[in-house]
């Protein structure tokens, strides 16, 4: 349409505008005015037509221009004109009469006006409604579907004239874009399966117009690249979206309408950079601030930030009052009819409410939106409205639950809020099976926190209602689900990155899973509700939970709810913490009051009843009797008929005064509610400890006490089945077993025992007591020992009673597994009987098996003390004292029949005061009227050890005593031989210390003589320098000057007629043969130390030269030179005395020096200071006193040379001398002290 109305292809015909912000708005290439020309008789006429003020009926002017004969170009430049006033019906009319005036012309001539056909039909199917609205018929209103048939004809017609017509390309592929549009989304394919769909075929068609009209206007039309963008989007091609929209916005940066920067920020939005995106946004505001697309699509991005705070969080007002007033209500303002303002508006209104407004903007969302996620969006707010209002219609919030979900594609594709909304809907019609199956379908596609606490929520709800009917379906499975579930939601909140607000409705279910399993996993949700609670209270807004003290957070409980603290007392209750029980139980009737002040219609009466009754059983677990007592009592003194206080009054009562008055206040409770099962509980348990003894159970009165329970009051009381069970397993295990008819009769007590307990477990599968029972009678009736052990194990961790231990203990005994069956006792005396004597005796009876066992005597004593412990606590019971006797009597055998190696005297002797004790108590025992065994049995026993043991223990402390006399005198012996052999090596140890020390002395002696020695090396050397130094230098007689000494031919040379040419000589010059520099005092001395020594053979100088500066000292330079120039770089020219000295100090006595490296340097030292070098007799002609540097050193062999080399750098530190550089000097200072 654009190549019709102005001429130019998307302004690239004219040219940008210079201006960067300059903007063009549609249709503004349109002429205010139009000239129509009229044929007259004789001249030309025109007729000007305002078309910036056009007739509201343009039939006038279409007969005009059929008249006239218009050409098509008028008919174009007036329907644009109409269509520019957003009068697009009198711009249909007038291009469809134009065709028809045009219609005896040539085809060609129609094209333009059927292409303009075509673009009015587009345009109107954008504003016409997706489907018929409620309350109307369709001859009244036409849909989308509608137009776009009519723009295929007019585009169909305009084909066969002319198929390559360039803007029937960009036409086309508008067209498809907007029937793809209206096309439901692909239902979901097996994963690998292609996906086919009409709604992709025709996205593919439409891509394909887009690039015909791109390829025919050479790559300019950018309403083509446009077009191939928003097809790209619709593929979901987010990539290939974004390089399409920003080709146009790099080509057209001052294209506003439609604005490529909506496009680059959707894009960005969908590939995961959403600040990105909004950047782009605010961009394409800027340029144009009346863009209602902008500012929509800000909001929505405000808004979804806004969704990472809670509404209870503070940023989160705000964000969303930005996104609201700033954005949304700007866009609305700017076009009402916009759909995706509308469902983004209508969002704002379900919050508040306002049921009409929703309604409407819903409706326009789902009718005039050309994207099925809006109109996805419509659906979902009707939906919800239904949802949420006071008396739902659930049916129709169903129905738009689930178009909203279809509108998006269903399934995996579909709308996850809808979806959830449906389980919810289905959830209130009480379908929770159907629920359930959505919600882990929800579940599998999104870990969704709210999918997820639903689904928790439903499977805990029916655990607990198969808890309370009391059903007997197993429900693990569930609870199970439930709590992976729940605790899955509970670490998402964990998750900074989500900003989740943590539900205390969550922790609530957590705790009630488990509360039986795990009862302190339950306590520490409770205790997390609680401090969720306090933190939302309004005093503690500004301060932090290190900030709340003890005291402070104790008045902060009172401001929450009753029933919650009451919760946490019980558990604390169960965990036997007392203390802090009855804390929680005041804190929470404090609660209960300050609830009753601040709203007086609360009945808070059945809660201060409950926990005033937890209270009173939590004193008496402490033992606080007397406070118990007053809580009863003021309970009945409220509510006389409250059973269970009476109950607990009787109890107490009972515990107090067990011989008078507490028989009577079980009589008299039995008397009122003997109906009641807890009060006949509470008296068969009664009976239980105050009736005679009898060996027949019928005569029993506890058994008939049950029975009658049993059979007159219900029949599935639990306590009267394990009660039961009791009776007839304490009658098996007192039944005689003689016979066989004897053990037969006891074995079917024990089997009735059994199906009494087995009845109690079908009732309640957990009743710990019942197993017991059980565990007892294979272990006494069938001697299963391991399965009993099994049993004992899990009714331990079930039930916190002493009685468990002890049956433990003498499982385990029997087992041979002395030490656990002690642990289990010792765990029954730390159960609050610590002064059971029964218990103790078991401890002294498996002390006294494991004695046995191991041979122990430590074992036997402690056995003999729990015995002595047990019949402190109750001396009158004979059968304690007889077990001290025995203990004694073993005690002794095991010591007699120990190795003298293992035992000592003294405990001999005590074993043999113990066996006279026995021996005594025997006899008394004896003479007792009710002995524990035959009086013949128990005389005997104390015949054998008076008459063979006390002889036996006699000669075994007499051995003892020798054994131990004659072990001390070994003893003393080696403990002799130890100590000298101590001593040896300790006098050994001082010997070689002594011997290290002299050592160290003598080699420090040797290191300062050797120090001493390289010292006086030095002074020699210096003092030679210095000679040298005289020899070679004078005092000028007229200047004062140091100068050398002039050259004086000896008087040997002249009756010898010169000096033999020695090989390396100077050549002659016509001066004369040059020679060295030698002072005459020198020649004399040489020449007398030349008659004295004897001839030696002649030698070649060695091939390295010495490290010092040899002076030229020729006619040429005398004079020029001064004093201070020396001949030397030897180390005694450039080290100090002082220096040196110190230099050898820190080296020669360097701690890493080992006593070879010392000893080779004292042998060098000594060997180069008695070295002596002999002067060549065919040299002495031509040396003088510098013939002491120039020397050649005297013939040794290679490893002395080597050797002298490395003591000259031990001592003077290594300077790089060459071989016999320094040494000839201090040979020649010798020779001249000799001489």
């Amino acid at each position: 349409m654009a190549s019709i109305t102005n001429g130019f292809l998307n302004g690239h015909g004219r040219g940008l505008p210079t201006d960067p912000t300059a903007v063009e708005a549609r249709f503004s290439d349109i002429p205010s005015a139009i000239d129509i020309p009229v044929t007259g008789l004789d001249t030309e006429e025109a007729v000007e037509v305002n078309l910036e003020e056009l007739l509201d009926d343009p039939t006038e002017l279409c007969t005009l221009l059929e008249n006239e004969g218009a050409a098509m170009n008028f008919w174009l430049v007036i329907a644009l004109a109409y269509a520019k006033q957003r009068k697009a019906d009198h711009a249909i009319e007038i291009v469809t009469k134009g065709l028809a005036s045009l219609s005896s012309g040539p085809p060609t001539s129609k094209l333009g006006l059927l292409s303009l056909l075509c673009w009015l039909y587009l345009w109107k199917s954008r504003e016409a409604p997706r489907v018929i609205p409620d309350g109307q018929q369709a001859p009244e209103i036409k849909i989308k579907e509608i137009y776009l048939s009519a723009a295929t004809g007019s585009l169909n017609e305009a084909s066969r004239i002319n198929p390559s017509f360039p803007p029937l390309f960009l036409a086309r592929g508008v067209l498809y874009l907007l029937r793809a549009s209206l096309h439901p989304p692909p239902k979901p394919v097996a994963p690998g399966a292609l996906e086919h769909s009409e709604r992709l075929e025709t996205l593919a068609q439409a891509l394909k117009c887009f690039e015909d009209a791109s390829r025919v206007s050479g790559g300019r039309n950018m309403m083509a690249v446009l077009g191939r963008a928003r097809t790209h989007f619709s593929l979901g091609r987010y990539a290939e979206a974004l390089e399409a929209y920003q080709e146009v916005l790099m080509k057209m940066p001052h294209l506003i309408d439609p604005d490529p920067r909506i496009g680059i920020g959707c894009c960005l939005w969908q590939l995961g950079f959403r600040d990105e995106a909004k950047e782009s946004w605010e961009r394409a505001l800027d340029i144009n601030p009346e863009s209602k697309i902008a500012n929509i699509l800000l909001g929505l991005h405000y808004i979804n930030e806004s969704s990472h705070y809670a509404t209870t969080d503070p940023a989160f007002g705000p964000i969303y009052k930005k996104a609201m007033t700033q954005y949304t209500q700007k866009a609305f303002k700017l076009d009402k009819e916009l759909p995706l303002t509308c469902a983004t508006f209508g969002s704002f209104f379900l919050l508040r409410k306002v049921w009409p407004t929703v309604e409407n903007l819903a409706r326009k969302a789902i009718e005039l939106t050309d994207v099925n996620a809006v109109a996805s969006d419509g659906w979902y707010l009707l939906a919800r409205k239904e949802h949420y209002q006071d008396k739902p219609d659930l049916s129709k919030s169903s129905e738009y639950y689930g178009k909203a979900d279809l509108a998006r594609g269903s399934g995996e594709k579909g709308f996850l809020p809808a979806r959830f909304g449906t389980a919810q809907i289905q959830v209130l019609q009480h379908d929770v099976d159907g629920a359930k199956f959505r919600l882990e379908k929800i579940i599998q596609q999104s870990k969704t926190v709210e999918a997820m606490m639903l689904l928790g929520a439903l499977h805990a709800e029916d655990v607990f209602a198969n808890q309370t009917a009391g059903l007997k379906e197993d429900k693990s499975t569930e609870a199970k689900k439930a709590t992976a579930l729940l605790e899955a939601v509970r670490l998402a909140w964990k998750d900074s990155q989500k900003k989740l607000t943590p539900d205390s409705s969550v922790l609530v279910y957590l705790a009630r899973l488990y509360e039986n399993e795990q009862p302190e996993k339950a306590l520490q949700c409770l205790q997390q509700v609680e401090q969720m609670s306090i933190n939302d209270l309004p005093d503690t807004d500004q301060l932090g939970d290190d900030q709340i003290d003890e005291t402070h957070r104790a008045k902060l409980r009172e401001q929450l709810s009753p029933q919650l603290l009451n919760n946490v007392g019980c558990f604390q209750y169960q965990a036997e913490k007392y203390d802090l029980a009855k804390d929680y139980f005041q804190t929470a009737l404090n609660a209960c009051v300050r609830a009753g002040e601040n709203d007086e219609n609360i009945d808070t009466d059945a809660l201060v009843t409950t926990i005033s009754y937890n209270l009173a059983r939590t004193y008496e677990a402490s033992g606080l009797l007397d406070e118990a007592r007053q809580v009863y009592e003021g309970l009945l003194e409220r509510h006389n008929d409250y059973t269970d206080a009476r109950t607990r009054l009787a109890y107490i009562e009972l515990r107090q005064r067990p011989a008078d008055e507490g028989p009577k206040a079980i009589a008299a409770l039995y008397q009122t509610d003997f109906a009641n099962l807890e009060v006949r509980a509470l008296y068969g348990w009664y009976l239980s400890r105050s009736k005679k003894r009898t060996t027949n159970i019928a005569e029993d009165q506890e058994q008939r006490h049950y029975k009658h329970t049993l059979q007159h009051h219900d029949k599935h009381d639990r306590y009267s089945l394990t009660g039961m069970g009791n009776l007839y397993l304490t009658t098996a295990r007192e039944m005689r077993r003689d016979t066989d008819q004897d053990k037969e009769k006891r074995r079917k007590t024990y089997e009735k025992a059994v199906e009494f307990y087995d009845k109690a477990l079908q009732l309640d599968s957990k009743n710990a007591y019942a197993a017991q029972g059980i565990a007892i009678s294979l272990a006494e009736d069938k001697k299963d020992l391991t399965a009993a052990v099994q049993i004992f194990s899990k009714v331990r961790d079930t039930v916190r009673d002493a009685n468990v231990y002890v049956n433990l203990g003498h499982v385990f005994a029997e087992l041979k597994q002395y030490s656990r069956s002690i642990e289990s006792y010792e765990t029954a005396l730390s159960k609050d009987r610590a002064g059971d004597p029964q218990i103790l005796a078991c401890l002294g009876r498996v002390w006294l098996l494991k004695g046995k066992q191991d041979k122990s005597a430590a074992a036997m004593k402690s056995s003999l003390d729990y015995s002595c412990r047990a019949l402190a606590i109750a001396p009158a019971q004979i059968h304690f004292k007889f077990n001290i006797a025995f203990v004694q009597i073993q005690l002794a055998q095991l010591l007699y029949g120990l190795p003298e190696s293992q035992r000592i005297l003294p405990e001999v002797q005590a074993a043999a005061e113990g066996l006279d004790a026995a021996i005594e108590s025997f006899t008394a025992i004896a003479q007792s009227p009710n002995p524990p065994y035959p009086k013949h049995d128990i005389e005997q026993r104390a015949n054998m050890g008076r008459n063979t043991m006390r002889r036996q223990l006699e000669r075994a402390v007499q051995s003892q005593r020798e054994y131990e006399e004659r072990n001390a005198a070994k003893l003393q012996d080696a403990r002799e031989a130890r100590e000298a052999e101590l001593r040896r090596k300790e006098e050994e140890k001082a010997r070689a210390a002594q011997i290290a020390v002299e050592q160290k002395r003598k080699i420090t002696e040797e290191r300062y003589k050797m120090l001493e020695v390289s010292r006086e090396l030095a002074e020699r050397r210096a003092e030679e320098e210095r000679r040298k130094e005289e020899a070679l230098y004078t005092d000028d007689e007229e200047t004062g000057e140091r100068v050398k000494r002039k050259k004086v031919k000896k008087e040997r040379e002249k009756e010898k007629g010169g000096k033999r040419k020695k090989k390396g000589d100077d050549t002659e010059t016509d001066e004369g043969p040059r020679r060295r520099g030698k002072s005459t005092a020198e020649d004399d001395s040489d020449s007398v130390a030349a008659d004295r020594a004897p001839n030696k053979k002649k030698r070649k100088l060695s091939r390295f030269k010495s490290s010092e500066i040899v002076v030229d000292t020729s006619t040429d330079e005398e004079g020029t030179r001064e004093p201070s120039a020396k001949t030397t770089n030897g180390p005694s020219a450039t080290i100090t005395k002082k220096e040196g000295r110190d230099m050898e100090m820190d080296d020669l006595l360097s701690d890493d020096e080992e006593d070879e490296d010392e000893e080779a340097i004292s042998q060098a030292v000594r060997k180069k200071v008695s070295r002596r070098i002999a002067d060549d007799d065919d040299e002495d002609e031509d040396e003088g006193v510098a013939a002491s540097v120039l020397q050649e050193p005297s013939k040794k062999s290679s490893n002395d040379e080597g050797r002298d080399s490395a003591d000259d750098d031990s001592v003077f530190g290594g300077n790089g001398l060459a071989e016999g550089d320094d040494e000839p000097m201090a040979d020649a200072a010798e020779d001249e002290e000799q001489q």
